[in-house]
């Protein structure tokens, strides 16, 4: 039995609530006061302290409501880093990180390029007052600040130059001025100009005349005489804002390509460049909206979403932002991610974010979002269209081999310990890794198996004596260590066969060979598709089909070849979907072979698009498809001739391992395939 009964206990655990809630209040209120707000969050912060100071601190809605302050509180409502925008220290960071990639690296430079000149733009300022010493006196002091200024005694005058064409970024215009008044020449600014910020400044300060000029498109509104040092102020800020919308308002850059190609490294470095904080953002398997914009603040456990408090723990409202793998988003009953991404990649849209647990707006126009994807077929029309896409292709044999030496082989070495003892694995030993056990576009398998390689050194080095033979490592040590190769040269080392082509495809992994087989049996006129194919290969079948019957006397087969018979084409790799047209032309050759008797050659591989008359179209992801060429052992590649243009601009180190042959039917496709 206790010394005090409920009656006596009770008031002072309520007096204990009391006073510790009077407390959590104090503090936020002194915090409030001493945190740079927006007015528009300040008034907020106020209304919920006030709401507090009538809520139970027992009650839950308490917790949600302080939990709620600190959030508006902590996050960095004006705080922002200032752009490195040394555009020769960028190229050097670029160069330094990544090697190849030239095409992608320019690009980023271009729009590096075009933000450094946005920002080192000089501003233009319009005076406009009928006192000409005012006028002179105005015009005199923001010309000396470094802006370029223009004067006009009257409204008509000021009117008569932005008609001509003149773009100013702010107008200060005196209110009482003959022929036309401040007032209607703000009415008119705003049709004809209305990126024009206003600022009116005038003697007759009225608060009528400050609403009819707020109300007409005034920015700000001044008495006259005016300090200098508040106009210069308001111009400073209404310019700020200005060119941070301006810097902003560029593309939104989304990296498309084959995983391991570096498209997420190339995010890093430009915040680095830039010096801007570096925020990723996974975006795979992402299927509840609520993820991005947040759950309303109905609940406890109701959160933020992930952008806002990504924002939160960087501390700074222009951060480079990473949406990675932006075409692996979900959707299902939880809403439409992609939708919300509408919003946040607009910037007329995001100035005014609303989060749903914040439900106040929050500027996201500084933020850089760069996004990347390794198919952006996935993705929805809208969101698409707010993107610029930069292409990131395959690495060339050359180029796995420089960035394997350069950057690969001493990570992992530091990585393993290595470091000190210097092991040296020759050129030919990472020809070996790169060709027998790795089979990618980008080089994230490569450094993988460099690290196994590492590891097995780091065993051996501890187990037994150190010695020279364990310090070099070359081809014949290879296969010893990881064990026989994994690929092979599939299209150097295999027979040639009639009604077997070797076709050159495009995945989002990038260029692969696929060995389409064509076979003939008795049957009654049926067309059997398999190996998992869309619906544009199926009509592309057909089509080739169709085409060889009605040409079959030219193409020495038996006209009567299909009367009593089945032919059945199959795409190997059943588990895999397949779709597109490129595999058309070389369907078409397959079945030629299979009809003529005549086997293709395995070593030389083919790709295009072909039409129910027998020519060959353009098709994409040359590049890919001629790598995948060479790193299978083929020596020809044909290709439709309308694609000359695109392997004229591919280096050396791609196109001079093979022959290159191009052709505009399927009659010189087949003199390039079978003898």
């Amino acid at each position: 039995m206790g010394f005090f009964s409920k009656n006596e206990t009770a008031p002072k655990a309520a007096n204990f609530n009391e006073s510790f809630g009077s407390r959590q209040l104090g503090e936020l209120k002194t915090r409030a006061d001493n945190t740079d707000l927006p007015p528009y969050v300040a008034r907020q912060v106020r209304t919920e302290l006030e709401r507090l100071k009538k809520t139970d601190p027992v009650a839950t809605e308490f917790a949600i409501a302080v939990n709620y302050v600190e959030l508006l509180l902590n996050l960095p409502w004006l705080n922002e880093t200032k752009d490195n925008l040394d555009l020769k220290r960028a190229e050097s960071i670029l160069s330094s990180h990544h090697f190849g990639l030239d095409a992608v690296k320019e690009r980023v430079l271009e729009f590096l390029a075009a933000k450094t000149l946005k920002s080192q733009q000089r501003s233009r300022i319009l005076i406009v007052d009928d006192e000409e010493v005012a006028c002179e006196n105005l015009h005199l002091y923001f010309s000396e600040l470094g802006h370029t200024t223009e004067m006009a005694g009257n409204g008509v005058e000021a009117l008569q130059k932005i008609a001509k064409g003149d773009h100013f970024d702010i107008m200060i215009t005196d209110l009482k001025m003959d022929k036309m008044d401040g007032l209607t020449l703000i009415d008119k600014v705003a049709k004809v100009s209305p990126e024009t910020n206003v600022i009116m400044v005038t003697g007759y300060a009225t608060v009528s005349n400050a609403v009819d000029a707020m109300r007409k498109g005034a920015t700000h509104y001044l008495t006259k005489p005016v300090q200098l040092e508040k106009l210069k102020e308001t111009v400073e800020e209404i310019l700020h804002t200005q060119k941070r919308l301006q810097i902003s308002q560029g593309p939104v850059l989304c990296f498309s390509g084959p995983p391991g190609t570096g498209k997420t490294s190339i995010g890093q470095s430009i915040a680095t460049s830039l010096g801007r904080e570096f925020i990723r953002l996974s975006m795979a398997g992402l299927r509840d909206e609520a993820e991005i914009r947040g759950h309303r603040r109905t609940y406890v456990g109701a959160m933020t979403g992930k952008i806002i408090s990504e924002i939160k723990r960087a501390g700074v409202t222009n951060p480079c932002f990473m949406l990675d793998e932006i075409d692996k988003i979900g959707q299902d009953f939880r809403g439409d991610p992609a939708s919300v991404l509408l919003e946040v990649l607009d910037p007329e849209q995001n100035r005014a974010f609303v989060d749903h647990y914040m439900d106040i707006p929050f500027d996201l126009s500084g933020v850089l979002f760069i996004a990347t994807a390794n198919d952006i077929s996935k993705l929805p029309g809208p969101l698409l269209d707010r993107l610029e896409v930069i292409e990131f292709s395959s690495y060339s044999f050359q180029e796995k081999q420089v960035i394997a030496r350069k950057y690969l082989l001493p990570k992992q070495l530091s990585a393993h310990g290595l470091s000190e003892t210097k092991p040296e694995i020759t050129d030919n030993a990472l020809s070996k890794l790169i060709t027998d056990y790795t089979r990618e576009s980008g080089v994230r398998g490569l450094s993988r198996i460099i690290g196994t390689v590492c590891r097995k050194l780091a065993l051996r080095i501890l187990q037994e004596e150190k010695s020279d033979t364990l310090l070099l490592i070359d081809q014949e040590q290879i296969t010893p260590m990881l064990g026989p190769r994994k690929y092979r040269q599939e299209a150097a080392e295999g027979k040639d066969k009639a009604g077997v082509v070797t076709g050159l495809v495009w995945t989002q992994f990038g260029g692969e060979i696929m060995f389409i087989e064509a076979l003939s049996m008795r049957g009654s006129t049926t067309l059997i598709l398999t190996g998992s194919l869309g619906e544009v290969l199926r009509e592309s079948a057909q089509t080739a089909l169709s085409y060889i019957r009605s040409s079959a006397k030219e193409l020495g087969i038996a006209p009567d070849f299909y009367d009593h018979a089945d032919i059945h084409i199959h795409l190997p790799a059943g588990a895999v979907a397949k779709d597109g047209p490129s595999a058309g032309v070389a369907m078409a050759v397959a079945l030629v072979s299979l009809l003529t008797n005549r086997p293709a050659h395995r070593n030389v591989a083919i790709t295009g698009e072909m039409t129910l008359t027998g020519q060959i179209l353009a098709v994409g992801g040359v590049r890919e498809k001629l790598l995948a060429a060479v790193r299978t052992g083929c020596v020809k590649a044909v290709l439709p001739a309308k694609n000359q243009e695109d392997v004229a601009s591919l280096g050396e180190d791609v196109t001079a391992h093979l022959e290159i042959a191009y052709v505009d039917s399927l009659d010189e496709a087949i003199n390039h395939l079978m003898d």
